[in-house]
C-alpha cells in the first residue's frame, strides 16, 4: 500500500521593510478593512499558515487567499493595492454638468437658492453628484455673509486715524477703544434644559420670560487687553458722560486718553462735548459710519455674547449683572490683547475693489 505524504506548506518570504509596513497597516485606525484583511492574510501566510488556515482565520474563500498572495509574490507590497481606474466610469454629460454648475448662481424665482436637493431634481442628476460638483468647484448657496461698505465722505481719514492708533500707538498714552452694549436682555428660560454629556448635545427651551434689559459700557485698553466697564438701566449721553469720568478717575492723570468710539448721537451731544472740552487729555477718534469692525471692542462684546449672554438662563436682572461682572473680572486678571496685524494698505485695496464690484452689480 503506498502512502500519499501532504504536500510541505511553503511560508512567504518577507523582508524586514514589508513585515513592519504590513504590521502598521494592520494595526491602523484610519486604513480601510480590505487593507487591513489583505495584509492580514499576507502576514499569515509568512507565519507559515496554508490558505485555507490563512482564509478560516481571516474570514474568507480560499481563492482570495490565493489571488492576494499571487499578487504580493508578483509586485511586493505594491500587488496589494487596487488599480487605478477600477469600477465603471461616471456618465454625466457636459450638458448637465455645467447645467449644475451655472444655473447655481440663478435660483428660481421662487427661492432665494439652490440646494443640493432641489438643484438634484431639476438637472436629473443624483445628490451625489450635486455635492461632488459644487464642491470641486468652491459653489456654496447654503453660505451668506454679511457686509456693508461706508458711506463716509471723510471715510479714508477716520480710516488713518484709528488705524494709526493700533499700528503706532502714541507715547505717554493709553489707547482705549469704547462703545455700548445696549439691549443686553436677562431672559429666563421657562423650563431647565439638560446639560452637556457624553452622547447627547446640551438643550434649552425655545421660549423664555423676559426680565429687562441693560446697558454695558465698556473701554478696552488696546496695550494690556483690560476693561473697563459699567453697567446702566439706560442709554443716554448722561450715562455715556458718567461712563467718561470713570475712565477719567480710573486711568493715570499723566496720560493722555485717545477713545476709539462710533457716530452714535450721545459721543457728541452737547453736554458731553463742553464736559470734554474742560479735560483736554481725552481726545475721541471716531470710527467711519458702518464701520464697527474697526473698533476692538466689539470683537469683546461678541465674545462676551458667546460666553455669558446667549445661552444664559437669568430669573432677574441682577443675575445678569452679576453674571457680566463676574466675567469681566476673570478676564482682568488674566487680560488677553487682541491685536490689530493687518495694514491699512491692504484694508483699502479690499474695500476699493469691493466698491468696485459693488457698482458693477448695480450697473447690470
Amino acid at each position: 500500500m503506498v502512502a500519499f505524504m501532504s504536500r510541505p506548506i511553503v511560508a512567504l518570504e518577507l523582508d524586514s521593510v514589508q513585515r513592519n509596513e504590513l504590521e502598521k497597516i494592520v494595526k491602523s485606525p484610519t486604513r480601510s478593512h480590505r487593507d487591513i484583511l489583505r495584509a492580514r492574510i499576507i502576514l499569515a501566510r509568512a507565519e507559515g499558515m496554508s490558505q485555507q488556515q490563512t482564509a478560516a482565520l481571516v474570514g474568507v474563500r480560499r481563492r482570495i487567499v490565493g489571488k492576494w498572495c499571487t499578487r504580493f509574490g508578483h509586485h511586493g507590497l505594491a500587488g496589494l493595492v487596487d488599480a487605478a481606474g477600477r469600477g465603471r466610469p461616471a456618465i454625466l454629460s457636459e450638458k448637465k454638468r455645467e447645467r449644475v454648475i451655472v444655473e447655481a448662481v440663478r435660483p428660481p424665482a421662487t427661492r432665494t437658492r439652490w440646494s443640493v436637493r432641489t438643484m438634484a431634481r431639476h438637472a436629473g442628476v443624483s445628490v451625489g453628484t450635486v455635492h461632488k460638483l459644487w464642491q470641486a468647484n468652491e459653489i456654496k448657496p447654503h453660505l451668506t455673509r454679511t457686509f456693508k461698505l461706508s458711506n463716509d465722505k471723510h471715510f479714508e481719514e477716520k480710516f488713518w486715524d484709528v488705524i494709526g492708533l493700533y499700528l503706532d500707538p502714541p507715547h505717554k498714552a493709553l489707547v482705549l477703544c469704547c462703545d455700548e452694549k445696549s439691549q443686553c436682555q436677562a431672559l429666563e428660560r421657562t423650563q431647565p434644559g439638560l446639560p452637556l454629556g457624553m452622547g447627547h448635545i446640551r438643550t434649552k427651551t425655545h421660549d423664555y420670560t423676559r426680565h429687562g434689559t441693560l446697558t454695558l459700557f465698556a473701554a478696552l485698553n488696546y496695550l494690556d487687553g483690560k476693561i473697563l466697564s459699567r453697567t446702566a438701566a439706560r442709554h443716554t449721553h448722561r450715562q455715556w458722560l458718567d461712563f467718561l469720568k470713570q475712565i477719567d478717575r480710573e486711568t493715570p492723570a499723566d496720560l493722555q486718553l485717545h477713545l476709539i468710539v462710533d457716530n452714535y448721537a450721545t459721543h457728541k451731544h452737547p453736554v458731553v462735548k463742553r464736559w470734554l472740552a474742560r479735560h483736554p487729555r481725552i481726545h475721541q477718534h471716531f470710527t467711519p459710519t458702518s464701520s464697527s469692525w474697526m473698533n476692538l471692542i466689539e470683537r469683546f462684546f461678541r465674545d462676551l455674547t458667546m460666553d455669558v449672554i446667549r445661552d444664559g438662563s437669568f430669573s432677574h436682572l441682577r443675575e445678569l449683572t452679576n453674571a457680566i461682572q463676574a466675567y469681566l473680572l476673570e478676564r482682568n486678571l488674566a487680560p488677553r490683547r487682541y491685536v490689530w496685524k493687518k495694514s491699512g494698505t491692504e484694508i483699502l485695496a479690499k474695500i476699493r475693489k469691493a466698491r468696485a464690484k459693488l457698482s458693477t452689480e448695480q450697473e447690470n
